[in-house]
């Protein structure tokens, strides 16, 4: 669980909630269907037009990581590639078949499985880095997709804004409609600009530090499996897996 997420969730909505109450607004105030549509709404169908839709599944998947973030243990995945290392020199790289099957993270099982199989270093380390990059861009297309969200907010916000003071515009005539009528208009404003700095940017910003953090763990295993492969010492692999943990 991410605790600083949590509570710059939190804070985020203290602010926004707690604001508009020590102005005196209220609460009521922030509460309007006519913004709440044009903006989240607006923006959500902006956001669907120029987004595919398994980018878009695999947004709504990855979301959970703001606050659950895939566990990661960079000190205990280099002493595991060091017992990998341990033991393809006492009993060969046919010894490591073994771990292949009760490994549960898909990209270490086929790095493993590579490795078992004989496969020249160069060839793994070939293989591997494009089984990376595609993930990291699969998922950095999943952190975009709220990049997306803050961008569109605060334009859906202002055109919520005008069509607010449009309705103002028509009823000049009537002096007690021209209050709500304009209060109305810049709550579409608040909307936008309060969804995307404090919950749709942070959140895609979040996702991206995650990203690079799994990337990461994933070169540190590529390097540790290559490094097994050209027979290096566990000793010097230590020492040159080290160099991720910093």
């Amino acid at each position: 669980m991410d605790l600083l997420s949590i509570l710059g969730f939190v804070l985020a909505s203290v602010a926004l909630i707690g604001g508009s109450m020590a102005k005196g607004s209220g609460l009521a105030a922030l509460l309007d269907t006519a913004a709440f549509l044009i903006v989240i709404f607006g923006t959500l169908a902006a956001t669907c037009l120029h987004t595919p839709v398994k980018t878009m599944k695999h947004a709504l998947a990855i979301v959970r990581w703001v606050f659950v973030p895939p566990q990661a243990d960079p000190e205990g995945l280099v002493e595991r590639v060091l017992e990998w290392a341990q033991t393809a020199r006492k009993q060969g790289l046919l010894g490591l078949e073994s771990q292949v099957d009760g490994e549960p993270d898909p990209f270490v099982r086929k790095a493993l499985q590579l490795l078992v199989d004989g496969g020249e270093p160069d060839v793994i380390q070939d293989i591997m880095e494009v089984e990376l990059d595609a993930r990291e861009e699969h998922d950095l297309a999943g952190a975009k997709v709220f990049e997306a969200f803050g961008i569109y907010a605060p334009t859906l916000g202002i055109i919520g804004a005008v069509m607010g003071l449009m309705a103002v515009m028509q009823n000049l005539a009537d002096p007690s409609k021209l209050g709500p009528g304009i209060s109305a208009a810049f709550v579409a404003t608040i909307y936008g600009i309060a969804s995307a700095n404090l919950f749709f940017l942070p959140i895609a910003g979040k996702l991206k530090s995650v990203i690079k953090a799994q990337t990461q763990m994933r070169s540190l295993v590529v390097e540790g499996v290559v490094s097994i492969a050209r027979g290096e010492n566990p000793r010097n692999i230590q020492t040159k897996l080290q160099g991720f943990l910093t």
